[in-house]
């Protein structure tokens, strides 16, 4: 089945993205996947440097997020897995978030409850919320 093929809606359709390929809505898993690898690379830096407070560790990963996905859309483990966060625009083509944006969705998605409440376009609370998504690349 082609994405011209399908009748009924799809995740990110409301969004405007396409059904697959680059620039469509991120499978979960993927996500997911990316999420431990950079709290992974988050903890390794804690354990080797600062024995593994958790704090440290959390601002690692705070950090790497905000500066990573504000100025290139991309962590480590995003670009891994090939997705990429974009902010969403009324008035143009999608573009990376800016740290401010970044930073907001990064502590959101730090409380834990935006991520698990999910919406119907396949967004996360802290997606919705910072005006973003996650995209294939």
């Amino acid at each position: 089945m082609t994405p011209d093929d399908r009748t009924g809606p799809y995740p990110g359709d409301e969004l405007g993205l396409p059904a697959d390929g680059p620039g469509s809505l991120a499978p979960w898993g993927r996500r997911l996947l990316a999420l431990f690898i950079d709290w992974g690379i988050a903890s390794l830096i804690s354990v080797t440097w600062f024995d593994y407070n958790v704090w440290v560790t959390w601002g690692i990963f705070v950090a790497m997020h905000i500066l990573l996905v504000g100025l290139l859309g991309v962590t480590i483990g995003k670009r891994l897995v090939r997705i990429q966060v974009v902010r969403l625009r009324t008035d143009g083509p999608a573009t990376i978030p800016g740290v401010h944006w970044a930073g907001l969705r990064t502590l959101l998605l730090t409380a834990i409850l935006p991520v698990v409440v999910i919406s119907p376009d396949g967004r996360g609370a802290h997606d919705r919320i910072a005006g973003t998504v996650q995209v294939r690349m």
